[in-house]
């Protein structure tokens, strides 16, 4: 079932009168009639809406043809009593059987719903009804009505995740973090609930209370005699509301005590591209009331170097997925290593996220990016604890003296991220999860290096006890690829541990040449 809308009608009719009106509602009619078969049927329902019932498809999406025809025809120009008339149409679409049962009024009603949806993205197009889509709107405003009164009865809490500088120990800031103090479901993260209103007022609303809220805390600390920088998430809609700088202003006023250097709002990167030149301004704006700006997630909006030139940004941070997976794939090591050489040549500084580890620490360290939050350091937690954490805060010795690699340091660097990937790659394609197995060991970062393809000579004892451990694990490697390929992949697996053995061996020698490299 479509229901059809014209688009430009009334315009017709106030331009040419109602003769002409009433004449071209004719013609299009006809035209309907002609683009449908003899089972179809095509009635007026008044004005300039129509209803299209077509049945018995030969095909499921038959129909589809048969829409693009109407709109096809509906949209050719005509001349009628001398005068020039041109008009499209909004078709919705409502289809039947469905898995519930549906009366003809609902389904007319479920076609205009969606004839508004085709209206008012663009004319001259037709929307489908979709009732999982219905189904999840429905949810949707359900749960921002929800967030609604949460808001309103204070239900909304603020965690800070602290930010340290890996190497002298400083804690140099912190990221604020919303949380739902949800009566019944207890503590809930953000991707519970922020989903639902994304693009929502109430986006807009729920940043304006974190920031005012960070603001409020960061004055009770300062008064407390503890004066820690913040950083707060802000919405692409918030950022690019009209009102975003004079409300900001507004509550820097307020708070006057705390020093606006200290806030710096967060925003993602792919935010940064929707309008570059209005976001510049606003960070201008910003920048001009003391306040700094980060982007947040950076390296996965596709971002130009232009665009980034264009951003007055103070910070990069790099996004979590390509810190945690650092350590076992050599691509994630590169775009970080890009990321903190494109930061340094914009004079940018750099913040790593998701450093869930020490060796992550040593990592960035080695690249050399020196601030970073994230589990290693310290989860987030109410304000309350936040003093006393500072106080007893320090840093891992293993993240002390660590110098940024070299180029041959780097290079070993990326040769034991390599051997790490190699095994996994291994281990995945045993287990079916990908189709074929690891590219050999000659073809690796390793074997070019002894090769003398590279800044790093071996001497030729080093040499060869790395080709002696490469081999000795691919051997095991090939020998558990043959027993998988007999179906054996218990078997198989169980040789696992000496691969991993010959791995971590070659690993702990790379690791001592690194040293070496670096202190040379």
């Amino acid at each position: 079932l479509a229901f059809v809308d014209l688009d430009g009608f009334k315009q017709v009719n106030d331009s040419h009168g109602h003769a002409v009106g009433d004449e071209l509602l004719i013609r299009l009619a006809k035209r309907m009639k002609n683009c449908l078969r003899e089972t179809d049927t095509v009635a007026r329902l008044g004005g300039d809406e129509f209803a299209v019932l077509m049945t018995d498809m030969a095909a499921t999406n038959d129909y589809l043809k048969m829409l693009d025809r109407l709109l096809r025809a509906l949209a050719q120009p005509d001349t009628i009593q001398g005068h020039r008339v041109e008009v499209s149409a909004s078709i919705g679409v409502a289809l039947y059987p469905q898995a519930k049962d549906i009366d003809a009024d609902q389904l007319l009603r479920q076609a205009d719903h969606v004839m508004y949806e085709a209206k008012l993205a663009g004319k001259n197009r037709y929307h489908v009804f979709d009732l999982d889509r219905e189904t999840e709107l429905r949810g949707h405003h359900e749960h921002a009505e929800r967030v609604q009164v949460a808001l309103e009865q204070d239900e909304f809490v603020l965690y800070f995740q602290p930010k340290v500088n890996m190497a002298t120990g400083k804690v140099v800031g912190a990221e604020a973090l919303i949380r739902w103090q949800h009566p019944e479901r207890g503590l809930l993260m953000p991707a519970a609930f922020l989903p639902s209103i994304s693009r929502h007022r109430l986006e807009i609303d729920l940043g304006r209370w974190v920031l005012r809220r960070a603001l409020a805390q960061m004055l009770v600390w300062r008064r407390a005699g503890l004066c820690l920088p913040v950083s707060v998430n802000i919405a692409g809609d918030h950022l690019q509301h009209p009102e975003f700088v004079p409300e900001l202003e507004s509550l820097l006023t307020q708070y006057k005590e705390v020093d606006p250097s200290q806030l710096q709002l967060e925003i993602v990167e792919s935010t940064a591209l929707d309008d570059v030149g209005k976001v510049t301004e606003v960070i201008q704006r910003c920048a001009a009331l003391g306040v700094t700006v980060a982007l947040d997630d950076f390296g996965t909006g596709y971002s130009s170097l232009t665009y980034l030139k264009r951003l007055p940004a103070h910070a990069l941070k790099m996004d979590r997925s390509f810190v945690e997976d650092m350590l076992r794939d050599p691509d994630d090591l590169a775009i970080l290593d890009g990321v903190m050489k494109l930061a340094e040549a914009f004079g940018l500084n750099c913040v790593a996220e998701g450093v869930s580890s020490i060796q992550h620490g040593r990592i960035l360290l080695q690249l050399g990016c020196e601030v970073a939050q994230g589990y290693a350091i310290a989860r987030p937690m109410p304000p309350a604890g936040m003093a006393e954490w500072v106080a007893g805060w320090k840093a891992p010795e293993d993240w002390s003296n660590i110098r940024r690699l070299d180029t041959a340091g780097l290079e070993l660097l990326y040769a034991e991220v390599e051997q790490r990937s190699w095994v996994s790659h291994l281990v995945a394609y045993l287990q079916g999860v990908v189709a074929s197995p690891p590219a050999p060991l000659k073809e690796s970062r390793i074997a070019r290096l002894l090769d003398n393809k590279g800044p790093v000579r071996f001497d030729s004892t080093r040499s060869e006890n790395l080709r002696a451990t490469q081999r000795a694990m691919q051997d095991v490697a090939l020998e558990m690829i043959r027993l998988r390929a007999e179906e054996d992949l218990h078997v198989a697996l169980a040789r696992l541990p000496e691969v991993e053995a010959r791995r971590d061996e070659v690993i702990a020698q790379l690791r001592t040449l690194s040293i070496t490299s670096t202190l040379q």
